[in-house]
């Protein structure tokens, strides 16, 4: 943790330059783009980062959304990452308690990552600045990332070795707390089955068709009753994405399912998912027709670094409450009133909101806003969950703290989450992330033994299972290649 003073010149800059952060991040909101068709929204980011002096560097992995901007010089290089694409479908007017597309059908951001985005922004340049104010060496980057959603930015970016030099990487996301978590997300692994049958007429000549979408449905009986049999903590879901056509007096000549497959560790993903190709390829057997795999994309487990994740609860310590307002209380007590009291149980669980180092209060529900800051336990949990910020942690040490942008019983991906994206105490939520962001990259910058451990806790949580990036060489951002 910086000394008081440094910190509090630190944070002070951070809420000097805090007015242009919020209007950016709203204007991000606003723009609610979409996995790598994040083009308004980067220019924006990419604007800010050369407004105040850094180096930017775009197009990084053939992703035309992406960049990296850099600023100061020599060691350590800590990273920032940030995220700015929506999600599909979830157009919803602001600060209202209902929910109300301002556009019906189109994007929003589900997962606040207007938010999360340029609050990493104002952490990486607020430490920047700071640095060279004090003739301090380090290098401060921020590492503009597209298509989270689904999309695996970070997973390209690291196959093309953006993060190859980096000595440690930050982030935050937004959530109904305040504090460290510390998780182990899972694994993921994306694949397309397309199905090719023969059309026939359903009544007069059905036994000359061959049905795709009985393929597919006879996959799915498959893959339910594989579900028993997979390892503990294993995942499996799917979308059909095709059901050929909407006559049905046809015998559809083609379908598509789309399935994920999550697993604690990568290499139980890569088993699971031969498990599900067997089942497909049984299904396509079963009915005569054929089968081609498409692989989507990937992601690879998240590797907690509890060294960073207790800097970084220590300067939250430090930095003190959220300053929310009765204001911002009143609001996310109207948004937790469209929860039932099971959806606020199971946010309180998830997240597993508890204890509070500032007051100690018991947290069940009844508060509408986390005011204070959840205990670190200094062990990971278990989250269901996947990221692509897994790879990242895979080639550097890695650390995330979350800020309550959102009302006590919000879950992700809900009209409620876009609802409370450009409200004040998302906006104060924020600016908290990015002072216990840059104040944990200048202990980094500032603290050689921090750095020492936390990469000692990397190299020996690392050392056996050397990285593999689960995305192949072949596969390029947004294409579709056939890779069984």
């Amino acid at each position: 943790m910086p000394d008081q003073s440094a910190l509090k010149s630190l944070t002070q800059s951070i809420d000097d330059l805090a007015p242009d952060f919020i209007s950016l991040s709203d204007e991000i909101w606003d723009l609610a783009e979409l996995k790598y068709d994040e083009y308004k929204s980067a220019d924006l980011l990419v604007g800010a980062l050369k407004q105040h002096g850094f180096a930017v560097e775009e197009g990084i992995a053939g992703m035309e959304t992406a960049f990296v901007g850099q600023y100061g010089h020599g060691k350590p290089v800590v990273a920032f990452l940030g995220e700015y694409d929506a999600l599909a479908g979830m157009s919803q007017i602001a600060d209202i308690d209902e929910q109300k597309a301002g556009e019906p059908g189109a994007s929003g951001h589900g997962c606040g990552h207007n938010l999360l985005g340029v609050g990493s922004l104002l952490a990486a340049i607020s430490l920047a600045k700071y640095l060279e104010a004090k003739g301090l060496p380090g290098t401060v980057r921020y590492y503009g990332c597209p298509g989270e959603e689904g999309g695996s930015g970070k997973t390209f970016m690291v196959r093309a070795g953006a993060f190859d030099d980096v000595d440690a990487a930050l982030t935050w996301h937004p959530a109904p707390f305040n504090g460290v978590r510390s998780t182990n997300n899972l694994a993921v692994l994306e694949y397309y089955y397309r199905f090719k049958g023969t059309a026939a007429h359903a009544s007069n000549a059905a036994h000359l068709g061959r049905s795709a979408l009985d393929a597919v449905e006879l996959m799915n009986v498959g893959v339910n009753f594989l579900r028993e049999h997979m390892p503990q903590d294993c995942r499996v879901h799917y979308a059909i994405t095709d059901a050929g056509g909407r006559a049905a007096n046809v015998v559809q000549a083609k379908a598509e399912v789309l399935y994920l497959v999550r697993a604690p560790e990568m290499s139980q993903a890569l088993a699971l998912a031969e498990r599900v190709d067997q089942v497909a390829r049984g299904a396509a057997m079963m009915t005569g027709t054929e089968v081609e795999i498409v692989f989507d994309t990937a992601a690879s487990n998240l590797l907690p670094n509890l060294t960073l994740e207790n800097a970084i609860h220590e300067n939250l310590i430090a930095i003190g409450p959220v300053p929310f307002d009765e204001a911002d209380i009143d609001f996310a007590r109207k948004i937790q009133a469209t929860f039932t009291p099971e959806a606020i149980r199971s946010s309180i669980e998830l997240y597993q909101i508890k204890g509070d180092v500032f007051s100690n209060e018991k947290i069940d529900g009844s508060t509408p806003l986390h005011t204070g800051l959840r205990a670190f336990e200094g062990h990971s949990h278990f989250r269901a969950g996947s990221t692509d910020v897994g790879d990242v942690s895979r080639v550097t040490p890695t650390a995330q703290c979350w800020a309550p942008t959102w009302a006590i019983g919000t879950n992700p991906h809900t009209w409620q989450v876009v609802a409370q994206g450009r409200s004040p105490a998302a906006h104060k939520a924020m600016v908290h992330a990015a002072k216990a962001l840059a104040s944990t990259g200048l202990d980094l910058a500032t603290s050689p033994e921090l750095l020492a451990s936390a990469r000692e806790e990397w190299r020996t949580t690392t050392q056996n299972e050397p990285y593999a990036c689960p995305i192949p060489d072949h596969i390029m951002p947004g294409t579709d290649c056939s890779v069984k």
